[in-house]
């Protein structure tokens, strides 16, 4: 009744508020307030509350001790509304309103203890709110707290505690209803608040007090919470993280860039355009020295491109610096957070940010690359094959396709079959239907740039080739066991395992496989399938899944083993070609063919599409070719060979020539329409496609002779010197059927070329010589009868490559007849009749034929040394196309070792080149052959016999060969031609020694030496020859001393070319040095000398014995025996060895095999030093600038001892050992001779008026500029038709005769003679050639 009176009772009546006064006071007594029935505490707090209402503002309790107990005694009863079930929680709730609105609380301002009440209030409300209530249980809540706050003078550190421990993390999980109530009320008092928020954290963060409250550790939390509330609440603090930002403390500075990181990218958080100082601050936390902070704002890049992209620009300024920090962690984390942006919406980044993933490609560490890759493979897919962002968006990352396939020229194994798995999984997906697949390679092949084209091609060829060894390894697995076999299989095992990626125990694994698939048939029978030819991608996907889940097993197979095994499959299962992909294929080709395809909506124009579905198919043909077997494919492709255009008839050719092996048997009715149209080709046909016409019948049919007779008659009886432009597809074709059966039109074949080639085209010059219209003109200028010429030389090359027979009079004849072509400038006759572009391409054809004869190891021998070196002046042409397409083809064959290493010395004349690019050129391709042999003698087990026509350190003596017959160096005392010398020397020495690769500069150091103490092989007797011998050497030896990466090991005396050199008598008094007079205003001994050329290393302890030399085995002497024709080549033979000299045995260490890169590599010379040691791991990449290569110094492999720097000048020189050298040395020649050759100079020759090596009436025109370092490149020489021939061919059999006279008198005899077969035709090339892996590419 009480209760309810009050609450009747309205605050305007003064009459009612006097009459229940007494009654106000008794409800305030301490028994009603002690109470112990709950419910009667619940009805006297309401009355109270009442009480305040109608009386307020005036509390008409005037002691504070009674105040304090009442307002104790309401905030109590407040609790009851944490039962929101219970009977009585109306009344809580009425109470909760009543103080709510009258704003009771308000009274406890002027008590002392005010804060204690309102404490206790915050707390209790805090702690009785759950996610029961209802929404005005919560808005009553935060009026009772914001009227304490926003009426009051100030908020105590105590109350302010009270709300802010709801805010921190920890507690805000586990109570939510809590923090939304503090969320609420700092909302509704920001301003009141504020204030007192700031005085906390000024003297947490500034004056550092932090026993200021207990949230003090949770400061920086509380300011993200306070700011994601309300931003105003913390804006005074924000000068205060400026200066965090400066602190001293990492872990401090740490803490403020998290907290900023959260801030700055928070959804809609405007902080950095509020407050741009605290911005830049920031960023400059990017180039923090301490790792974890600049860790932490790559992290916050990503959240910052996705919810600000207008801070794009400010990011990309510093993301750029942190995409080459030395940490690993960091430039991985650019790269996450770009790709996350760009994946979430690719307008976000801009294209210098995708330039930075591109770059991060490249990196040093594998995690950061794959990173990198997977990246740009990611976005690709997703914006370039599903085209979630339209056609822009496809334009601009149309660049990744082609970066991505790039990859594969890496060395490392990792980086390709990562390359691999990109390309299945997300360029090409294996997992699309079949047309749809086709069509996306067909697209993807057409669009790429001719690198990626390559690197496609090569992972494809990869694959082919280690399928293949997989296959060999499984039919060694079914022979019966034995020694033999054990090692065969031991050989395959190895060969897989550099083909894997290094797992750590990867050949272990390979081995455990080997033994898996002996012990368990049928995974064994799976992996058959796998590697089979005729496997589908479905069989294979099925067999791969099958195999994968047999190795799941966790107690028999570890996962590193499962893993290595994943690789293996997916590099050698065929899960995008086969039949039915072909024949897919082929249809879409068509269809662009017959313009019935939308290739324009693909981004590419129907010729480009067409151009490019050719070539794909060309290459499949090579890698796939059992999957062209069938009836519909090759249907197709003869309906290609009939239609009009030339390409397409080409490419047609070229697949029959490559798939055509079993369509005699497996389609017979195919041969009917097949073999006219062949012949057709064969006789009337492009040059092209004649050469693959003959190529295509000699593949497919067995009774080929009687075919090649119906073509060989018609075209030899219709030759007719008198209409050149009509003889070039003829003789193509007469040459190939030359080169695959020349036994068949031996008699006709010698007359041919005696009475039609020699003597009616190359010896008659019927039309008057005009002059260039062009400095480079190109191909189609040439003349008919020039272009006739060209291929009346290359009849006779091939012809002499299908004989195969040295003994042939024919074989000198014919090279008499090429040298002759080369001596007389490209002009046979001498009349004066041709053009000086004729003349150059008629004598780079004629160069090129020795080098095609030289491969063989039957002609290798015939070659005398005087046409060796005229067809090595070559390479200093005066025409720069004839250089350019000469050494090309000179790499091309060293690089497959089908070349003496004799011809490796040629490389050293470009030195003389004048134009720079060619000299790098010829640098890369130099170091490129150092690198296949070192890597194949570590490949293969050293074996005397074949070291010395291997090892690139014995190209030394043929290079000072060379040098000294060079015919521009007539004398010994010429000094500009000493200085050509030595650039030559330096340009092979500079790569010989870059490393301490084998103790190789102790060993070419010996080899200078035995050759200085050595004559001539030819003219012994000759002081002149001799004397530019010794000087040569002397120049050898004057760069060899100014290197300090030496070792002091002596080594055996090395054997020497006894085809070349000719030890001299011991006694001999006059070998001596040949310093010019000249030179001699250049020398400045300076210090008397040391018998020794070479410095001291004080600081640099004795090198260790080392084991298993491979120059060791070099060392050992080899005998002039007598020569065994066609079992090994000429270069291997003979040599000479001075085992008298007594030099110590050389040590080395015996290198583990890498794997065989075809990766290019750059050596471009410096402008003043380029002979310096250089580093030669830096990759030369498609499309490109050549790049300088900083110097590296020398280090020994078994020690941490660093060698000393190269220098140009300056070399500090001391006496070694007398027992280093040789007694005989004299001292001082070499200082004398190096003194006047020092650098300074010009660097190249300058450009000779004539050609090298010719007379000088000889033409000075050049085809091609050639000084000038600012013109054009040149544009790379083109033929009439490729020499790709290097099948096996048949020897000749007869001769005939005939006599001629060359311009220069020198008479030629063709002598008939009676049939004779070569009795060791079987036997080859003496070297093997190298193991074919899938890490070798062909870069013809």
């Amino acid at each position: 009744m009480v209760v309810k009176t009050f609450t009747d009772t309205g605050q305007d009546s003064e009459e009612e508020k006097e009459r229940y006064l007494q009654l106000a006071f008794h409800l305030a007594s301490d028994f009603l307030l002690k109470h112990p029935d709950k419910d009667v505490r619940l009805l006297v707090a309401c009355g109270l509350a009442d009480i305040f209402r109608i009386y307020r503002p005036d509390a008409r309790y005037t002691s504070p001790e009674k105040l304090k107990d009442i307002f104790m005694f309401i905030t109590q009863q407040l609790t009851g509304l944490e039962d929101t079930k219970s009977v009585q929680f109306n009344q809580y709730f009425y109470l909760l309103e009543n103080i709510a609105w009258a704003k009771s609380y308000n009274i406890c301002f002027e008590l002392e203890d005010s804060n204690e009440i309102f404490t206790q209030l915050y707390k209790t409300l805090f702690q009785v709110i759950n996610n029961s209530h209802k929404q005005k249980v919560q808005i009553h809540m935060v009026e009772v707290m914001r009227s304490i706050i926003c009426d009051g003078d100030t908020v105590s550190q105590e109350l302010l505690d009270t709300v802010l421990v709801n805010l921190v993390p920890g507690r805000k999980k586990l109570h939510k209803q809590p923090y939304e109530l503090a969320k609420a009320l700092l909302k509704r008092t920001a301003q009141a608040i504020e204030p007192c928020i700031t005085n906390f954290f000024t003297r947490v963060l500034m004056l550092g007090e932090p026993s200021v409250s207990h949230l003090s550790e949770h400061v920086l939390d509380l300011i993200l919470e306070l700011y994601s509330i309300d931003s105003r609440l913390i804006f005074p603090v924000l000068p205060q993280l400026e200066l965090k930002l400066k602190s001293c403390d990492s872990d401090q500075r740490l803490q403020v860039v998290k907290l900023l990181t959260k801030m700055f990218g928070a959804k809609e958080s405007e902080l950095a355009t509020q407050n741009k100082s605290l911005w830049q601050f920031f960023l400059g936390r990017f180039n923090d020295i301490h790792v974890p902070v600049r860790l932490e704002c790559v992290e916050f890049a990503s959240l910052c491109l996705i919810n600000h992209p207008d801070l794009a620009k400010d990011l990309t300024d510093h993301l750029r610096g942190r995409s080459h920090d030395p940490e690993e962690a960091i430039r991985h984390n650019v790269i996450v957070s770009i790709v996350t942006a760009a994946k979430k919406d690719l307008a976000l980044v801009n294209d210098h940010l995708l330039s930075f993933v591109r770059e991060r490609t490249l990196d040093k560490k594998w995690r950061v690359r794959k990173e990198a890759m997977m990246g740009l493979a990611q976005i690709y897919r997703k914006y370039a094959l599903q085209g979630e962002a339209g056609r822009e968006a496809v334009e601009r990352i149309s660049w990744i396709k082609n970066k991505l396939l790039h990859i594969y020229y890496q060395k490392s194994m990792e980086d390709r079959v990562l390359v691999e798995q990109i390309f299945a999984q997300y360029m090409v997906p294996h997992s699309l239907e079949t047309t749809e697949k086709m069509k996306c390679l067909y697209y993807l092949y057409a669009a790429l740039d001719v690198n990626a084209v390559r690197a496609l091609n090569e992972m494809w060829k990869c694959q082919s080739v280690l399928r293949r060894h997989v296959k060999d390894l499984l039919d060694l697995l079914d022979k019966p066991k034995s020694e033999t076999c054990s090692k065969a299989v031991f050989f395959k095992v190895m060969v897989i395992t550099r083909n894997l990626p290094a797992l750590g125990r990867t050949k272990d694994f390979v081995k455990k496989l080997a033994q898996l698939l002996e012990e368990d048939v049928k995974i064994r029978k799976q992996l058959e399938t796998v590697v089979s030819p005729c496997c589908s991608r479905q069989q294979a996907e099925g067999c791969v899944r099958d195999i994968s889940k047999a190795l799941e097993h966790p107690a028999q197979y570890s996962s590193p083993f499962a893993e290595m095994v994943t690789f293996l499959l997916g590099r050698i299962a065929p899960v995008h070609i086969d039949a039915e992909s072909i024949s897919a294929l082929i249809k879409q080709v068509n269809g662009s063919i017959h313009g019935t395809a939308n290739d324009e909506d693909e981004g590419v124009s129907t010729e480009q599409a067409v151009r490019g579905g050719l070539q794909l198919l060309k290459v499949l043909s090579f890698t796939h070719s059992v999957s062209f077997h069938s009836a519909e494919t090759f249907e197709s492709l003869l309906d290609c060979m009939k239609m009009g255009d030339e390409k397409v008839a080409e490419a047609a050719l070229q697949i029959f020539r490559n798939t055509g092996g079993g369509i005699e048997e497996s389609f017979p009715h195919l041969k009917q329409a097949l073999l006219p149209l062949l012949q057709q080709k064969a006789m009337t046909g492009l040059p092209r496609q004649a050469k693959l016409a003959v190529h295509c019948i000699h593949t497919i049919f067995s009774n080929r002779d009687a075919q090649f007779a119906q073509i060989f008659e018609p075209l030899h009886q219709a030759l007719d010197a008198g209409s050149p432009e009509q003889l070039i597809t003829p003789l193509i074709t007469l040459g190939h059927l030359a080169m695959l059966d020349p036994g068949q039109f031996s008699s006709s074949l010698r007359s041919l070329v005696a009475n039609f080639v020699i003597k009616e085209l190359l010896m008659n010059d019927r039309i008057p010589g005009k002059k260039a219209a062009k400095l480079r003109p190109a191909h189609d200028e040439l003349s008919p009868l020039t272009l006739a010429k060209i291929q009346g030389i290359k009849l006779m090359v091939r012809w002499l490559l299908g004989m195969k027979n040295d003994q042939s009079e024919w074989a000198n004849s014919i090279l008499k007849v090429l040298m002759a072509v080369m001596k007389g400038g490209g002009d046979l006759t001498g009349v004066g009749r041709l053009r000086k572009l004729d003349m150059s391409r008629l004598r780079l054809a004629a160069g090129c034929g020795v080098l095609k004869l030289a491969q063989e190891p039957c002609y290798q021998e015939i070659v005398t040394r005087e046409q060796y070196r005229l067809c090595a002046l070559l390479i200093n042409d005066e025409c720069v196309q004839v250089r350019q397409a000469f050494t090309q083809k000179l790499h091309s064959a060293l690089r497959r070792l089908r070349l003496p290493l004799q011809y490796m010395a040629i490389f050293a004349l470009c030195a003389k080149d004048p134009v720079r690019e060619h000299q790098a050129h010829a640098r890369q391709c130099f170091l490129r052959n150092v690198h296949v042999r070192r890597q194949y003698l570590r490949q293969h087990a050293p074996l005397s016999g074949k070291l010395h026509s291997l090892l690139p350190e014995y190209v030394v003596p043929y290079t000072i060969y060379l040098l000294a017959h060079d015919p521009d160096y007539v004398t010994a005392q010429d000094t500009k031609q000493l200085k050509g010398i030595r650039e030559c020397l330096r340009f092979v020495f500079d790569i010989l020694m870059v490393k301490k690769e084998n103790n190789s500069l102790t060993f070419i150091r010996k080899l200078v030496e035995n050759i200085k103490w050595a004559k001539w092989g030819q003219t012994p007797d000759d002081p002149k020859t001799n004397e530019k011998l010794h000087t040569v050497c002397n120049v050898a030896m004057s760069i060899i001393s100014r290197s300090n990466t030496y070792s002091q090991e002596a080594a055996k005396g090395p054997a020497l070319p006894a085809r070349n050199f000719r030890h001299a008598d011991t006694n001999i008094s006059s070998m001596k040095s040949h310093p010019p007079p000249e030179m001699k205003s250049f020398i400045n001994l300076g210090k008397t000398p040391s018998l020794s050329p070479w410095p001291s290393c004080p600081s640099s302890p004795p090198p260790q014995p080392r084991t298993a030399s491979i120059l060791g085995a070099v060392n050992k002497t080899v005998p002039a025996t007598a020569k065994q024709p066609h079992t090994k080549p000429p270069w291997t033979e003979t040599v000479c060895s001075d085992s008298s000299l007594g030099w110590h045995q050389t040590w080395v260490k015996h290198c583990e095999y890498n794997e065989v890169s075809s990766v290019k590599t750059s050596l471009v010379p410096g402008t003043q030093s380029n002979w310096r040691a250089r580093d030669d791991s830096v990759l030369l990449r498609g499309g490109e600038k050549l790049q300088c290569l900083k110097r590296r110094a020398a280090t020994g492999e078994g020690d941490k001892n660093v060698g000393w720097t190269l220098r140009p000048k300056c070399v500090h020189r001391r006496a070694v050992s007398a027992g280093v050298t040789d007694s005989r040395f004299q001292a001082g020649e070499v200082q004398a001779t190096s003194a006047a050759l020092e650098p300074g100079e010009e660097q190249n020759s300058p450009a000779k008026r004539g050609r090298r090596g010719h007379t000088p009436g000889a033409a000075s025109l050049r085809c091609g500029a050639l000084t000038e370092m600012g013109h054009k490149k040149p544009s790379p020489l083109t033929e009439v038709e490729e020499d790709d021939d290097d099948e096996e061919l048949p020897p000749a059999q007869t001769r005939c005769s005939g006599r001629f006279k060359t311009a220069g008198g020198e008479e030629i005899n063709f002598g008939y003679a009676r049939s004779m077969d070569d009795d060791n035709e079987e036997a080859g090339c003496s070297i093997p050639k190298i193991q074919e892996t899938p890490g070798r590419r062909d870069r013809s």
